[in-house]
Order: C-alpha cells, then structure tokens, then sequence
C-alpha cells in the first residue's frame, strides 16, 4: 500500500513530538558536579578526635542512615556516597578538609560538619566557591545570614534562642539570681552568653555576677568551677561541650555546690555526658530539648521511636541509644533526605539551597510534639523551639510548654 503525503506527515509529526518529549525528559535532569544519574556525593567533617571527639557518633550515624537509604534504592534511584573525614575540632584541619572534599573528591555538597569554630573557617571559602555548607552541626546564630552568606545552612536552635529560654525561666522562678557563667571561649560559648545577657535585658549586668571562659586545649575546666563557686553564684550557666561538661558536674558535686546548674542542650546526652559524670551528680540540672529522649518512658509506644529503635538494632547496633548525639544525627539525616526527594532530577547546588529553604512544617519521627522544622528563602534557622527539662534519677524529665526562643531583630 502506497504511503501517503498525509501519512508522511502524520509519520514526521510523530517523530517530532517524540524528539521534543525524549529532548524535554533529558533537560528534566539537571547535574552539578557531584550528582549523576546514579550517585549523589556528599561531603562531611567531624571531629572523630580531638577534644570534641564525643560528637563523632554524628557522623558515624549518618553514614548508618545513608546505607540504609542506599539498601532501599536510594534517592530517587541514586545512592548517596557519604565522605566523611576527620578534622580534629581544629579549624586550620577543616579548612584543608573542606578544600580536599570540594576539590579533589568533588562533592556536590558539604553536610552537617561539626563545629562552631570549624564552619567559621570555612564559611567564606563555601558561599565564594558557592557549595552548599548545608545543615552545620552548630547552633550559632550567624548560620542564619542568607543576605550575606546564602549557601550557609544551619539546622538545629540557635544557641542565643537556647539561652533566650533559659534566661525566661530565670527571670519568672529565680528573679534575684547570682549568676556564674562558665563558657569556651569562641564564637559557640560568645553565642550563649550574648542570648543569655540579651534575654535577661536590663538585669542582666546584676543578675550576671561571674564570666569564666576556657580553652578546648585545656585538660580540666575544674579550676574554673572552684573559682565561680567561690563567688557566692547561686545559679550555674554550663556551657561547655561533652568532655567539659562531664568535668563540670564532677567538680561542682565534689566540692558541694549547690547552685541550679544549667547545662547546654549540647551537652545533655545521658550516655556520653550524665552517665560518666555521675547519675548522683546530675540530679536536678536543666537543659532544654527538642528531640524525644531513648529513656524516657513516654515514648514507649511511640511509632517515631519505635522506627528509631528498629534503625539502631538492624543498621547502627553499634550506636548508644542513650547517646543523644546518636539520635540528632538520625534527625538531620531524615531532613536532608528530604530536602533532595524535593529537588526530584534537579541535583544542581542552586536547587539544594533552594529546596533545604523551603520546608514547610516538616516533622522527623523524633522531633518533640508541637516541634516542626521551617525555612524559607529568608530564614535559615529551621528549628526555633524547644521544652525545658529537669534530670531526675536517671533521665531528663521535660517540663512546661514548647517554648519559641527566636531571636529578634
């Protein structure tokens, strides 16, 4: 049968609109260096040693996570290649880290290092190379600069917001409170007493009665303990990372002081920090959280604890579950997962910023009630809330409302 002028053009049509389709799926995927089709390469920095080495479990968590993910098929049919080195907590080591993973391993992103003073080394570095710095393990407030640093995320409070909470609780239940603060010194410790001191507003200057700063090099901050109890403080503002605040709790009980002593939601894991320091010598500081904590028999029944159990036992039965690093970073990693199932085909560093800044009320299995995680192109502090807590026996015990410790202006 003879083919016709309009079957030729039917047949031409056709081939056309099959080209613009195959054309259309193929520009549908957008690449940075870093993705492909079948891989999604994340960098990360943590401190598996040095003075901050409790925090390592992060990363070893997350790598748990990512394998995890990876034995279920992936991202959207791509397997996350998780590079993850150490830095020491020492800044000049994260610079060459950050250089290395960039440069030489070529990583789409760099996710969750670990540090105060770590990310600042390397927060120029990032957004001039702009390359996600995505989720930092830290809660400065400075991470929140979108204007000026805009491929600079972080991920968990603020440590002003953090203070802002306590210094609320200060001022409603010890309203004529002597103050010790014992804090590192670094842009981490200079965080929490900035929030402190603006939450307390005027009273601050006679609420504050002592300032005690350390260094991370510093073997023991236990002279810094004796010397703010002999100011006569009645309240203890701990603000000290894991090592140090395990020393802290130590010293205060061995010498008898008994000031209400507040510890940094930082350092109050019950496995890496309570536990050594003496279940005896915690009782009745408060912190403030915003993740469910193992040993707290609310959860029992709980269906998000249940699935954070289950990933312990099946893919990280190495992890501490009353480790509270280990369940931070099964949170942060749930998060990022999410950030890329939005970006779809689009794995440019472009679309993971604009994606990690457009959460909306998202909600990983752990996060407390009443807690979700927020962002947009204006606000890069995805979490603002938190409750107070109390240690009592051998677990924290929250208490009062979820309460919002934003910082203004």
């Amino acid at each position: 049968m003879p083919v016709t002028g309009t079957r030729l053009a039917a047949a031409a049509a056709a081939l056309t609109l099959f080209a613009a389709a195959s054309t259309s799926a193929f520009a549908q995927k957008k690449y940075d260096t870093g993705a492909t089709d079948t891989e999604i390469k994340i960098g990360n920095i943590m401190p598996y040693s040095g003075p901050a080495s409790a925090y390592g479990v992060i990363g070893k968590t997350e790598q748990a996570y990512f394998s995890k993910i990876n034995a279920a098929g992936g991202i959207n049919g791509r397997r996350i290649n998780f590079i993850s080195y150490d830095d020491g907590y020492s800044p000049p080591k994260t610079v060459e880290q950050a250089r290395k993973l960039v440069e030489s391993d070529e990583v789409l992103f760099i996710f969750n290092s670990l540090g105060t003073p770590p990310n600042s080394a390397i927060q120029k570095y990032m957004n001039s190379k702009k390359v996600p710095q995505l989720f930092v393990a830290t809660g400065a407030t400075k991470w929140n600069d979108p204007q000026n640093f805009p491929w600079t995320m972080g991920w968990q409070p603020s440590y002003q917001s953090e203070a802002h909470i306590y210094a609320k609780y200060l001022l409603k239940e010890r309203p004529d409170a002597k103050i010790a603060v014992l804090y590192q010194n670094d842009d981490y410790g200079k965080d929490y007493l900035k929030g402190l001191k603006d939450g307390l507003g005027a009273k601050a200057a006679s609420m504050i009665i002592a300032e005690e700063s350390y260094e991370t090099t510093e073997p023991t901050v236990d002279n810094h303990v004796v010397k703010l109890k002999a100011t006569g403080a009645d309240v203890f503002f701990d603000v000290t990372t894991p090592k140090f605040a395990a020393q802290a709790i130590k010293k205060a009980a061995e010498i008898d002081w008994k000031a209400l002593h507040i510890l940094n939601n930082v350092s109050a894991s019950v496995g890496s920090v309570i536990k050594p320091a003496g279940y005896e010598n915690a009782q009745g500081i408060i912190s403030a959280s915003y993740l469910k904590d193992v040993s707290d028999p609310q959860w029992d029944g709980d269906s998000g604890m249940k699935t954070f159990l289950d990933f312990l036992a099946k893919d990280f039965p190495e992890g501490n579950r009353l480790d509270a690093s280990v369940i931070v970073g099964y949170a942060v990693s749930q998060t990022l997962v999410k950030v890329l199932q939005q970006c779809g085909d689009d794995l440019t560093r472009e679309n993971i910023m604009k994606q990690a800044a457009n959460l909306k009320g998202f909600r990983t299995e752990v996060l407390l009630p009443g807690i979700t995680i927020n962002t947009s192109p204006t606000d890069f502090a995805p979490i603002d809330q938190l409750q107070l807590m109390r240690f009592k026996a051998e677990r924290w015990e929250l208490f009062g409302d979820i309460i919002s410790g934003e910082v203004g202006g």
